[in-house]
């Protein structure tokens, strides 16, 4: 998911359960021109409700956090791939290494200032951003190395089943991933397989 840091018709969910500090929050997205922002002041039931908004950004405000709701929220943004920025008034190491670890974008304390807002949201959607791209590349990177291992397994397998050299056996599954239309990975994936019931 890629948000354009432009985009003014995010939808934004604020959970806070103070009405006063959600409205300078509600008040700096609105002042900045966000106009779809829907706060909830009820952390029971929040699941439900980020499945039905489906919201581009969420915003954290807690005032006084306790373990056990510090734990649920984290629970929650784990699971959540948006881009999160969470207000607290008091922190410490732990609470700020849990928040990083349950995959918040930006944790402020003791900074909930209406002109704030906008410039904290805007560095949470980037560094999501950021931080989803590097995740794709190692996802990417980690597949392909994975391919190149069940290459080099079934060249193996052919170079000792049908007595070729290196070279011939990885002319064989490029040949016959070209016939096929298939990835390569996907033949040497079957030669391994097949290998793997008639030894």
């Amino acid at each position: 998911m890629n948000i354009a840091m432009t985009h003014l018709d995010l939808t934004i969910l604020v959970i806070d359960e103070n009405a006063i500090r959600a409205s300078i929050i509600e008040e700096g997205l609105r002042e900045a021109g966000h106009v779809r922002v829907t706060v909830v002041h009820e952390v029971n039931g929040i699941a439900r409700i980020i499945e039905t908004l489906m919201p581009d950004v969420i915003i954290i405000d807690i005032e006084n956090p306790n373990r056990d709701m510090m734990e649920h929220l984290f629970q929650l943004t784990r699971t959540v791939s948006r881009p999160i920025a969470m207000f607290v008034d008091r922190s410490d190491t732990a609470s700020i290494e849990a928040a990083v670890d349950a995959g918040v974008s930006a944790y402020i304390v003791d900074g909930l200032k209406k002109e704030r807002v906008k410039p904290i949201l805007d560095m949470a959607v980037s560094r999501f951003n950021a931080f989803n791209r590097l995740r794709r590349e190692l996802a990417d990177a980690r597949s392909a190395l994975e391919e190149r291992k069940l290459v080099e397994r079934a060249k193996g397998i052919l170079m000792k089943m049908r007595g070729l050299s290196e070279e011939e056996a990885f002319a064989l599954l490029r040949q016959t991933a070209m016939n096929e239309k298939k990835k390569m990975s996907e033949i040497a994936q079957s030669v391994v397989t097949a290998a793997g019931l008639l030894m």
